[in-house]
């Protein structure tokens, strides 16, 4: 297996809304880049499972960006809040738009035969995609689409606290990876990326959707599947340390003087959870 590499930031996991982001890790300070963040108070796993239920209901009712003007559901991700391995997919499909569920087409069962072989099921892992929505007729993701995504996905790795994320073709490789190497390079090849607060072992695969259609992106996708239980067997690599002074809360750091106007109403909103939608197909009720 190619040795891993030395720990990397993911700058590109910048949140977008700091001051609502930046409640979950202990730290309140504007423009202040995810990567590299110290770890977050230890939570249980019952706790982090109530938290990621939080995020999964602002996701729910997000206007973020076009897409939920053209989305049926919301398609949040599944499977065990607290797993070793998580997988990161693309965008959902149009079966998963109606069903609310990642990978339920034809590259979901693969996926699953996938699990199979190595000894783990669904239920063992967690799966969610780069984008929360379908864009329309199944189109490449847009950059300010992922942008506007991503915070969700950050959280999501920092409440499940995965030991190993494979990622699942271009778009999600690029994103994690902070780089756009394609994944034609970089499958198969394990490294040490810190991602949001959390170190983890990145492992960029083929999608399975690709390899329906190539026996060589098939055979090359399952010569690495095997070996993610290899990846596992090596457990969580080193956690960043958290910062050694404290950071002052934001009203510390915005002066009266200097206080720009409204502020005090952009911090009320940001805490104010995000409106609900309307409810979805009850599968959604036991995704985590």
């Amino acid at each position: 297996m190619p040795a891993a590499v030395r720990p990397t930031a993911v700058s590109l996991l910048t949140p977008h809304y700091p001051v609502r982001s930046l409640a979950n890790t202990g730290v309140v300070a504007l423009g202040r880049p995810w990567a590299g963040l110290p770890s977050p108070p230890v939570k249980s796993a019952a706790e982090r499972r109530e938290l990621l239920k939080g995020v999964y209901e602002e996701a729910r009712g997000c206007v973020r960006c076009p897409l939920h003007q053209t989305r049926t559901t919301v398609v949040f991700g599944n499977g065990n809040a607290n797993a070793d391995l998580m997988f990161v997919g693309e965008a959902p499909g149009a079966n998963e738009d109606r069903m609310g569920l990642p990978f339920v087409g034809q590259a979901g069962k693969l996926l699953d035969k996938l699990l199979a072989e190595i000894g783990m099921e669904r239920t063992d892992v967690f799966v969610a995609n780069t984008l929360k929505c379908r864009p329309p007729d199944n189109r490449d993701p847009h950059p300010n689409e992922i942008e506007a995504c991503q915070d969700y996905l950050r959280r999501q790795v920092d409440l499940i606290e995965p030991t190993v994320i494979c990622t699942l073709g271009n778009f999600s490789t690029k994103l994690l990876r902070a780089d756009s190497m394609g994944i034609s390079r970089l499958h198969g090849q394990a490294e040490i990326r810190v991602i949001g607060a959390r170190a983890v072992r990145l492992y960029p695969l083929y999608h399975p959707a690709a390899a329906l259609y190539t026996s060589s992106t098939l055979e090359a996708l399952r010569t690495d599947f095997h070996r993610i239980p290899e990846l596992l067997a090596l457990g969580p690599p080193e956690q960043p340390r958290a910062f050694e002074e404290s950071v002052p809360e934001l009203d510390e750091l915005l002066v009266e003087a200097e206080r720009p106007a409204g502020v005090d109403e952009l911090l009320v909103e940001a805490q104010r959870p995000a409106g609900v939608g309307e409810p979805e197909p009850a599968a959604q009720l036991g995704l985590f």
